[in-house]
């Protein structure tokens, strides 16, 4: 049987090799072993023209939106926050038609800390700008593990079971979630960890990332709905 082609989205940023310094398309090595160990084939996709969407959808089995910097918040009506690092509006852009397109495709997908970010605002929810102003405190900024709440019956529960401890640094969050998700997990503060698509075969985003370490039971899920 053939493996699933499964897409990485990957950032623009100058890279070196050799002598040589010259912007590349990017995507830490982490993603492409995961789904190799879940039994797909990876294939990078970078930001480019938003012409080539329909051509990813069609031959793609699977899709991650990876993480990396976070989003524009102009990309859903909101204001910057000074604080925010620099946006790349360009990926913003071609992520979030990206996403779109694969779920109106019934193409599985994964959003990975930033990807579930994009998947939110691409089915018109928003997000948190800063969320340290918006809970009083900083620890979701931090790199500290913390445990979350998984409803049992989504597809992320099923995979892991009703509790994990997560480390992931993020200083944004969901803050209206998009049309048809549904909020999954949540921290002990009740910012919403992860979410679901329910009636698509596999439509996930999660704040965490399942690629890192030795536990790759959500991407190997993944994969399993990207099978023929």
């Amino acid at each position: 049987m053939s493996r699933p082609l499964i897409g990485i989205t990957t950032y623009f940023e100058a890279a070196r090799w050799g002598t040589w310094v010259r912007e590349a398309a990017v995507s830490p090595p982490a993603y492409a072993k995961a789904v190799d160990r879940a039994g797909g084939a990876p294939v990078l996709v970078p930001p480019l023209s938003q012409g080539a969407i329909d051509g990813y959808v069609r031959g793609l089995s699977g899709l991650i939106l990876s993480g990396g910097v976070e989003m524009d918040p102009a990309s859903y009506g909101e204001e910057r926050d000074e604080r925010v690092d620099e946006p790349q509006p360009g990926r913003d852009r071609f992520e979030t038609a990206l996403a779109r397109a694969a779920v109106e495709a019934g193409v599985p997908l994964l959003g990975v800390a930033r990807g579930m970010h994009v998947l939110n605002v691409a089915l018109g929810g928003t997000l948190i700008p800063w969320l340290p102003a918006a809970v009083h405190h900083e620890r979701h900024g931090a790199s500290a593990p913390h445990v979350i709440t998984v409803s049992v019956s989504s597809k992320v529960g099923k995979a892991i079971g009703d509790r994990i401890e997560v480390s992931t640094p993020h200083n944004q969050a969901v803050k209206r979630l998009g049309t048809g998700l549904l909020a999954i997990a949540w921290a002990d503060d009740q910012i919403v960890e992860a979410v679901e698509l329910p009636g698509h075969r596999f439509c996930v985003g999660v704040q965490w990332h399942p690629e890192r370490g030795d536990d790759n039971r959500i991407v190997d899920a993944l994969v399993e709905a990207a099978m023929p």
